[in-house]
Parts: structure tokens; sequence; C-alpha cells
């Protein structure tokens, strides 16, 4: 098995409960584990035998180009973009929106969501 990490994407998006927030826009942090069960890139040295990860933050940027309300919602797009799109073992997003508005100092404020958080609905 192999682990993908891809950390500390940033992303100036329009997400947030508040008008104001989805009008003016702030900044996120995305990180993501990809685990696959096997990974031939290992003897091949191919990309076409690896994932790209060029294009897995193509698939996140396209997601968070969508306003939410919800972190929770941005997430769990992204995630299942994820899933539908490569045959993973696992994935993990969390998703950060930085210097949120909670009535104080608040460097982050995150979610995590990993493919056990998916229902049937």
């Amino acid at each position: 098995m192999a682990t993908i990490h891809l950390q500390d994407l940033k992303f100036f998006a329009h997400h947030g409960c508040f008008d104001e927030e989805r009008v003016i826009g702030t900044y996120f942090l995305v990180d993501v584990e990809l685990t696959v069960e096997r990974c031939p890139a290992l003897y091949s040295d191919r990309l076409e035998d690896a994932i790209d990860y060029a294009e897995v933050y193509k698939h996140i940027a396209d997601e968070m180009e969508k306003a939410s309300r919800l972190l929770e919602h941005v997430a769990g797009r992204i995630l299942r973009c994820l899933l539908s799109v490569y045959a993973l073992e696992s994935c993990k997003v969390v998703v950060s929106k930085l210097s949120p508005a909670l009535g104080g100092e608040v460097g982050k404020a995150s979610i995590t969501l990993t493919e056990k958080d998916l229902t049937d609905e």
C-alpha cells in the first residue's frame, strides 16, 4: 500500500455561513491523504502507473470554486469526488478556514472527513 499526502493546498474561496463571507471570500487550506492498494510506479517510474498529483489538485480546485455555507459540505464534495475518480483504499480530507469569524482571534477552523463518514443518502 502507498499513501499520498498533499498538504497546505491554499485556495481563495467564497464559503461561509454569513452572506458577507460568500461575497468577500477568504483563504482556505486543504490536506488530503489518498491510500492505494498497489503502487506500480514504485517499480516502473512512470507517471501513468501513479496517481497524478496535479490532477488531484485540479479536482480539489474545481470543488473549492463552488460556494458552500459549511466546511463539512466542501470537504464532503472533495471526498466524494476523489473516491469517484480514483480506486482508493482510503481517503482523508481536511478543509481549514483561515482566520474564521468566531468572535475572537482564531488561526483556523477545520473539518476532517474520511470515506467512513459517507452514508448511502
